[in-house]
């Protein structure tokens, strides 16, 4: 498969709207409330949430297509960080790296954390924070090979239930990913 990562435009909002509801949809349907997980997609992952995300001036955000003409199958995207954590303006956070779990392995997912680290070192940020689900051993795993370690948790809010989410650090100051 030959692969391209692509920056964002206003125009993307839509798509990547779809990308995130069936990927979440993918990965926390069998242990997320129902009620929870439409209203999660409808308010957090809508088209005028990935709208204002990307009208954001700091944001940027990437879509990885398979082929030429074929539709994205997957999306990251770097905001300023919103974690309860102690952060600094030289900290950028990933705050959405999603991809259909069809392309799990194809290297996708190396493929947008690579773009989102060169971007964040482009931008002159020393440091990348996430947070990710405490029960998502896969993403737990993936970051982990990508350098990131611990740096804290926090509640995350899905429609009307808490849950836990590590909060994972990269030290973008270190040569060797």
């Amino acid at each position: 498969m030959s692969l391209t990562i692509r920056p964002c435009t206003s125009a993307d909002a839509a798509m990547l709207s779809l990308i995130a509801q069936a990927t979440f949809l993918e990965t926390f349907a069998d242990f997320l409330d129902g009620d929870d997980l439409h209203a999660h997609c409808r308010t957090k992952l809508g088209e005028d949430a990935h709208a204002k995300w990307l009208a954001q001036p700091d944001a940027r955000l990437w879509l990885a297509l398979p082929a030429p003409g074929q539709g994205p199958v997957g999306y990251a995207g770097l905001a300023p960080p919103d974690l309860p954590i102690p952060t600094h303006p030289d900290d950028i956070e990933l705050k959405r790296i999603y991809v259909l779990s069809r392309f799990h392995g194809a290297k996708v997912g190396p493929a947008l954390i690579e773009t989102a680290i060169a971007e964040a070192r482009a931008m002159g940020r020393a440091r990348l924070l996430l947070g990710v689900h405490s029960e998502n051993a896969r993403a737990i795993a993936f970051y982990r090979r990508s350098g990131f370690t611990n740096a804290g948790v926090r509640k995350f809010l899905v429609g009307a239930t808490l849950h836990d989410d590590l909060v994972m650090a990269k030290d973008l100051t270190k040569t060797l990913d």
